[in-house]
């Protein structure tokens, strides 16, 4: 997919991967990422995000730690600017049923509608240089805890949101998005280590 066709809202992007029919079945990660557009890490932040929220695909058994794994892998190569985002087979070909996937981006679609008018160019020298290394370890730091979220209640959908909103940051050049996808991301983490802490 060329810059020029890369989705530049997240509604847009939902649309772009509510088209990816897949096998008719199933649909493979490889064919989200294709449909999403994998130049920029932007969208790869904001596909992991809403597969951790969207309902009935967040809550199988697996799968934040799937999208921690898409998110960790991306995000190393975009540290070393690399231009193309490279999957091992094994994670690039794991499937999602292509109903629960429908059924999810058309529970999002509203939110993406309404998160999208409050959304453009502001504080975009946050989304540059030093600015853009600290939201990628950021959503390093999320990726990271994305596993241990599945045994935490509730975290999953704070790591969720935290990586859609690094994501959409990206795509719509929004640094004060960026600025509550950090405070997310410490609330979260926070969130886990108090219950942990709470539980030993």
């Amino acid at each position: 997919m060329s810059d020029e066709q890369r989705a530049d809202s997240l509604e847009e992007l939902l649309a772009r991967i509510r088209d990816t029919d897949g096998d008719g079945q199933r649909v493979t990660v490889r064919e989200i990422l294709d449909a999403a557009g994998t130049r920029s890490f932007g969208p790869v932040a904001v596909v992991a995000g809403l597969v951790v929220l969207a309902p009935l695909i967040g809550d199988l058994p697996g799968v934040p730690t799937l999208m921690g794994m898409l998110v960790i892998l991306t995000v190393g190569q975009r540290l070393f600017r690399r231009d193309h985002i490279w999957l091992p087979g094994w994670l690039s070909h794991r499937q999602v049923p292509r109903d629960k996937l429908h059924r999810g981006l058309a529970w999002l679609r509203k939110p993406a509608r309404f998160l999208d008018r409050f959304t453009g160019p502001r504080l975009t020298w946050l989304m540059t240089g030093g600015g853009n290394l600290l939201l990628a370890l950021a959503c390093l730091v999320v990726a990271l805890a994305l596993p241990l979220m599945e045994f935490v209640p509730l975290s999953a959908n704070g790591g969720g949101l935290a990586l859609m909103a690094f994501g959409l940051a990206m795509i719509a050049r929004d640094g004060v998005v960026a600025v509550l996808a950090l405070v997310l991301s410490g609330g979260t983490l926070g969130f886990i280590g108090w219950q942990l802490a709470s539980n030993f």
